[in-house]
């Protein structure tokens, strides 16, 4: 059906990468909220009228958070108390069922996104990365996990800018010199050579073959990201990437962010 309003954009300015990581682990009494103002919606518009006041405390209670302000439905950005919610979803649709639909539809998003959230990978990997003192990983990062699910193609263009960030944050550290326009491949290249992470750097076979595989898993995100996103034009036939694509390169991106991170950290103390 569409929004009734079209959205705001999804990260909003004045919100440093860290308070993004960090509000962007929703606590289950906003979970509780928002339920309890989806149910108070659909009762007050399919003709249960409801107490204003409490819409208004629910309201300002989810909008005041500025990790949840992306997922809401973007009529409660105008909609400031129930009559004025009333005069917009009776004027769009006339119906009952009509309404519960666009209703569910537009909290779905939000729903979706605490659902995500217990996962608990997410969680460990914005916490490795909430460490370390470079605001422009921190900031991919929430970039692919804010986009995962209401925009993959460019939550999967996130997933490659956090592996380059990442590279080059861990270049940078180490004073190791590359060009500022290397492929992901060259830099992830340099970047497992100064962690002692390149196959050729083992002997072992079973360790070549899981470091070889996480230069496979590199180079893969850079094609995903080349025939799927949205950083290159598409003609009039061309693949559209479902979640499922972007919630892949997501969680690769990030997992192997961490491990990199983590290698790194690791080195640094055996100094």
């Amino acid at each position: 059906m569409g929004r009734l309003i079209a959205p705001l954009p999804v990260l909003q300015e004045g919100r440093s990468p860290k308070e993004s990581l960090k509000e962007y682990q929703f606590s289950e009494e906003s979970s509780n909220s928002s339920r309890k103002l989806q149910n108070l919606l659909i009762a007050h518009a399919t003709g249960d009228r409801k107490d204003d006041g409490e819409y208004v405390l629910l309201r300002q209670k989810l909008i005041s958070n500025k990790a949840l302000a992306p997922l809401l439905p973007q009529f409660l950005q105008t909609c400031r108390n129930l009559d004025q919610f009333w005069q917009l979803i009776k004027s769009k649709f006339k119906t009952y069922a009509e309404r519960k639909n666009q209703i569910w539809e537009e909290f779905n998003p939000l729903f979706e996104a605490f659902e995500q959230d217990s996962a608990p990978s997410d969680k460990a990997i914005t916490e490795s990365l909430g460490i370390i003192d470079a605001p422009y990983v921190q900031a991919a990062w929430a970039k692919a996990i804010e986009r995962r699910s209401s925009d993959p193609e460019g939550a999967i263009t996130s997933a490659r800018t956090l592996i380059e960030s990442v590279c080059k944050h861990i270049l940078d550290e180490s004073k190791t010199q590359y060009e500022d326009d290397a492929e992901l491949p060259k830099l992830y290249k340099h970047t497992a050579e100064v962690l002692n992470l390149a196959p050729s750097q083992h002997t072992d076979k079973v360790f070549r073959q899981i470091l070889g595989s996480c230069t496979s898993i590199v180079e893969g995100l850079g094609s995903l990201r080349n025939r799927l996103s949205d950083a290159h034009g598409k003609g009039k036939i061309a693949s559209k990437p479902a979640s499922r694509h972007a919630e892949l390169a997501v969680n690769l991106s990030g997992a192997l962010a961490m491990y990199l991170l983590a290698t790194w950290e690791t080195k640094e103390s055996n100094y």
